[in-house]
């Protein structure tokens, strides 16, 4: 049994692919090199912003996501689409209103990034809510493996920091990223209250045992799901969705627990909501358990749904004679 008092100390680690000293050596060598000199400028540009007032960084990123509205073309077309498809009883004004408010939350997420990557437990508790906590922690003291259903909000990152900082080290699964100076300090970030992060091209057998000995974890299933996923709703529209959340909890017997983040008004922190935890769950039957789990992220969209992340395309993937929603990417010229 997990002790409360036990909640914050470094879970076992995972036995996943270990670097070898010459991959060690590369990426040393990368995040040295002169081509990544800007990067590292970058990365501690967001650091000296994270140290500012949070009303403050609420206030610039509100006006830079605004600004990035009228500058961001093609995401700006996802998210308008997304949102007539998704809201038709809206109005085009209202809907657009509900665009501009979300390109504005979108901003104030990227102006937290300091705090996500360096903030410290005190910070971070005086700047997230834990609303319904006592519902995890009881799982947690009594032993139940426990999955973070965390759909893509843009409060995603300030609280899993708080949730790591807070209540309990957790896995995550983790997609390398190209710039290997921002894949560092975000698992370095990651890494300071212990966290533990699972590359997608691992043997998901360790990420497995990981859940069962206890550590929660963080599974953010909500974007397309390409050939691999299933067709199942979701605001009405047949949406492709990795139906994996009902094989991890029967593999581990894990008790889901659906969370929410929610930044709030006028740069008061954010709200970290702990849902009830799923009940009969799985069912044994992964169209129902794929369904049932786009009902549970649907209902909380409606909620606050100018914070969910509609600049991704969530629908890219179609039934089989159904019409696209997006136009195709333009396609880099090359100017070689």
């Amino acid at each position: 049994m997990t002790s409360p008092s036990r909640s914050n100390s470094r879970p076992r680690p995972v036995r996943v692919r270990v670097p070898t000293s010459s991959s060690n050596s590369r990426t040393k060598r990368a995040l040295l090199h002169p081509r990544a000199w800007p990067s590292w400028l970058g990365v501690w540009l967001i650091l000296a912003l994270g140290r500012l007032p949070f009303p403050v960084l609420w206030a610039l990123g509100s006006v830079f996501g605004r600004l990035a509205y009228l500058l961001a073309g093609s995401r700006r077309l996802v998210a308008r689409l997304n949102l007539e498809r998704c809201f038709p009883d809206l109005g085009a004004a209202e809907r657009e209103r509900l665009l501009r408010a979300h390109f504005g939350w979108l901003g104030v997420a990227a102006f937290c990034q300091g705090i996500v990557w360096s903030a410290s437990r005190a910070r971070l508790a005086r700047l997230v809510r834990l609303r319904h906590r006592e519902r995890i922690d009881a799982c947690i003291a009594a032993g139940r493996p426990v999955i973070v259903l965390v759909p893509h909000f843009v409060g995603l990152e300030l609280g899993g920091a708080a949730f790591t900082a807070l209540v309990h080290s957790g896995v995550y699964m983790y997609q390398k990223i190209r710039n290997p100076v921002v894949d560092h300090q975000v698992k370095r970030a990651r890494r300071r209250f212990g966290s533990l992060s699972v590359e997608r091209q691992d043997d998901l057998r360790a990420l497995v045992r990981e859940i069962r000995r206890g550590t929660p974890f963080f599974y953010l299933p909500d974007q397309d799901g390409g050939r691999r996923g299933i067709f199942v709703p979701f605001c009405g529209i047949p949406a492709s969705t990795v139906p994996m959340l009902g094989r991890f909890a029967a593999m581990t017997n894990a008790v889901v627990i659906p969370t929410f983040p929610r930044f709030l008004p006028w740069g008061r922190g954010l709200e970290l909501t702990f849902a009830p935890p799923l009940d009969d769950f799985p069912s044994g039957d992964p169209q129902l358990d794929t369904a049932r789990m786009n009902r549970v992220i649907e209902a909380c969209v409606r909620d606050t749904p100018d914070q969910y992340f509609w600049v991704h395309r969530r629908f890219k993937t179609r039934p089989p004679g159904a019409t696209p929603i997006y136009p195709p990417k333009r396609k880099k010229r090359n100017h070689g």
